[in-house]
């Protein structure tokens, strides 16, 4: 009777052996620290062994029950995987609700900066469900200017003020980190200022944004290129929903990136005037040559006509094309429940300097497409303005905004705010289903 055919053995470095050999070398060290494995390791290399694709996403959690005597998931055992393989592959690593301790920090650290015989390049670390200790902050802060970084999520780390202080310490001076999420993490007043310190120490802003919003002339198109070509940090969303900002640091965060895009707004439309005056001089000098070369041949004539054209061009764009300077911007800003209201011994004047710094960055700022201040009871007033904000925005043919605030307003102003964040399409297509 023939036997059964076994199944051939994987070739040493194909993508099943190189993930058959990082499975077995987790369950090691799982097994040696005396530590559950954890499930979604376990299942998304399985999976990925099945289909025969190497692994990029690495999700660390926690089992719902312990076996024995073994201890909780743990990080350190999937990091020394990650050495001893020296797999290079990953780029997207979470943890969520697992137990750190410093000296895991400390590894994690040492794996991301990039200065070691083997890079590993991830791109996003997710470190949520887990309170974060002051040298723990600090020590991931000194790593960051160091890695490949793009995207630091640390929702829920309940870190606070002195906290998010000793991280953005890091943050200065980093050029790779696009997205910032400190969502519910006991952030107060006093962190507003620390965030408009990182703001406007690395010019933050989005190589990305500059192709959603395209430039209406030339001097802001060099305005933009030079935001997004700045030698220290792109960030570009930043989400802080859930702490207490308050209006206080709010109005803090807020100041500098409105003031920079009400001076870009000022600038473009001086040039605008600039630029329509050069056109009204250019068509009577075309006009003036038209009388003069009337006895000429027609090809001729279109000929100078068109080589005035070019040179008075020309010597327009080398008039405006000064150099507005370097300044921060975002592209995505969450607010959500921030308590920026009339509570806290908060006063309305605070509360209006927030929302009409809100409204001049809504005006004026191109790269903005997304905010959110909902769960903020701002009032009816308050809401009035930034419909009027999102009217102007509209009028100027800037691009769309996504705008979320709180429904504790009159019904027509929420459905006109809402009805202004549609874009045309969506606007037809709610018309077709009420026919």
């Amino acid at each position: 009777m023939p036997k059964p055919k076994q199944k051939p053995k994987p070739k040493a470095n194909s993508d099943i052996y190189i993930l058959e050999k990082l499975l077995q070398t987790y369950e090691k060290h799982c097994m040696l620290s005396q530590t559950c494995a954890s499930p979604t390791i376990k299942k998304g290399l399985q999976k990925c062994i099945a289909n025969g694709t190497l692994i990029t996403k690495f999700v660390l959690t926690n089992v719902e029950t312990l076996s024995g005597n073994l201890h909780p998931v743990s990080l350190t055992p999937l990091l020394r995987a990650i050495r001893d393989e020296r797999y290079q592959l990953g780029k997207d690593l979470c943890i969520w609700g697992i137990k750190t301790s410093p000296q895991d920090i400390a590894n994690l650290a040492i794996l991301l900066e990039l200065d070691g015989r083997t890079i590993y390049p991830f791109s996003k670390l997710e470190i949520t469900h887990q309170v974060l200790d002051r040298w723990s902050t600090e020590r991931l802060g000194v790593a960051l200017p160091y890695s490949n970084l793009s995207t630091l999520v640390l929702d829920y780390s309940k870190c606070g003020d002195d906290g998010i202080s000793r991280l953005t310490s890091g943050l200065e001076g980093n050029g790779k980190l696009l997205t910032l999420s400190l969502c519910y993490c006991d952030l107060g007043p006093a962190s507003g200022t620390t965030l408009a310190k990182l703001v406007t120490q690395t010019a933050i802003s989005s190589p990305k944004a500059e192709n959603k919003c395209p430039p209406l002339n030339r001097l802001f198109l060099v305005a933009m290129k030079l935001c997004t070509c700045n030698l220290t940090s792109s960030l570009s969303n930043l989400f802080l929903n859930g702490n207490c900002l308050q209006c206080l640091g709010a109005t803090e965060l807020l100041k500098p990136i409105a003031e920079y895009a009400e001076k870009l707004g000022q600038e473009k439309k001086a040039n605008d005037l600039a630029y329509s005056n050069l056109d009204e001089k250019k068509d009577a000098t075309i006009q003036s040559k038209d009388v003069s070369l009337v006895t000429k041949s027609k090809n001729k004539t279109s000929t100078a006509m068109e080589s005035i054209g070019k040179k008075k061009k020309k010597k327009g764009f080398k008039k405006r094309s000064k150099n507005p300077g370097l300044g921060p911007w975002l592209a995505k800003l969450h607010l959500a429940d921030n308590a920026i209201d009339g509570r806290f011994n908060q006063r309305e004047k605070n509360l209006w300097e927030f929302i009409l710094l809100l409204a001049c960055l809504i005006k004026n700022s191109h790269p903005l497409v997304e905010v959110d201040i909902n769960g903020n009871a701002i009032g009816e007033q308050c809401a009035i303005k930034i419909l009027e904000a999102l009217q102007d925005r509209k009028k100027e043919g800037m691009p769309h905004l996504k705008i979320q605030v709180t429904p504790q307003i009159s019904s027509v102003t929420f459905e006109e705010i809402f009805r202004s964040c549609l874009k045309t399409s969506q606007i037809k297509k709610r018309k077709k289903k009420t026919k």
